[in-house]
């Protein structure tokens, strides 16, 4: 997959070893079995396939059509570097038209290490959704150390947890007072590593040199030390 970007996003998603690769040992930074790399890689002037112009590839990859998965416990082991700017997301997408299919969002960052957010997105209820919460690591911890991000999902409610720790409960009725529950379809999967864009830039109000990027950080993309490392991902089904 190549060009296809949203939100204004800086990037390209590109699939190769540049952008997607496994680690093991000493590289995997303490995932004992290897890790999975999203690395963000500084490559001016890199085309399309749709004829846009990037100066950032990263990598982007979902389980769409090969696991997908209705209710249950959806978690990922992953540690990210930080960085204003720097939009990781491990997330759930349903089949068919945006935001109609539903989409759970159970770890988004930004580049400001010390919260990541959980977030709804649905009709009447997307983009700057008012189903959002912003969680905070404990005094201490940030993005950058291993963290298990997870939801628990049922048919009545959306339960986000960090490190096992319930971070934000979403109903049902919650979700109807602002539109349809969107989450009685299947969803599968989504990993990526986003650069600036809307959401970042909403933050950071980052203009220059990259929407929501600064310079700081493109010197962190360009020193190869913008990366994502992912341990595990585990769905399990519900206990009932």
């Amino acid at each position: 997959m190549t060009g296809h970007t949203v939100n204004d996003e800086q990037q390209a998603y590109v699939d190769s070893s540049a952008t997607l690769y496994l680690v093991k040992g000493t590289k995997a930074e303490g995932a004992v079995n290897g890790a999975l790399v999203i690395k963000a890689v500084y490559k001016p002037g890199f085309t399309s396939k749709e004829n846009k112009k990037y100066d950032f590839i990263s990598g982007r990859i979902n389980t769409q059509s090969k696991m997908e998965f209705t209710y249950g416990t959806a978690s990922a082991r992953m540690k990210m570097t930080g960085g204003a700017g720097l939009w990781p997301a491990f997330w759930a997408l349903g089949n068919g038209k945006w935001p109609d299919c539903g989409e759970i969002d159970m770890m988004e960052t930004v580049g400001d290490s010390s919260w990541i957010s959980n977030a709804l997105h649905g009709p009447n209820y997307f983009g700057n959704t008012p189903l959002v919460y912003r969680a905070f690591f404990p005094p201490g911890t940030d993005v950058s150390q291993w963290h298990v991000y997870s939801v628990d999902w049922t048919d009545q409610s959306i339960v986000f947890k960090l490190d096992g720790k319930v971070t934000y409960t979403v109903t049902r009725a919650m979700v109807e007072h602002y539109g349809r529950w969107a989450f009685d379809n299947a969803k599968f999967i989504i990993l990526n590593f986003a650069l600036g864009g809307g959401y970042p830039g909403g933050v950071n109000k980052v203009k220059a040199p990259y929407y929501g990027i600064p310079q700081t950080t493109v010197d962190r993309i360009k020193g190869g030390d913008a990366k994502v490392l992912v341990d595990w991902v585990l769905v399990t089904k519900p206990s009932h």
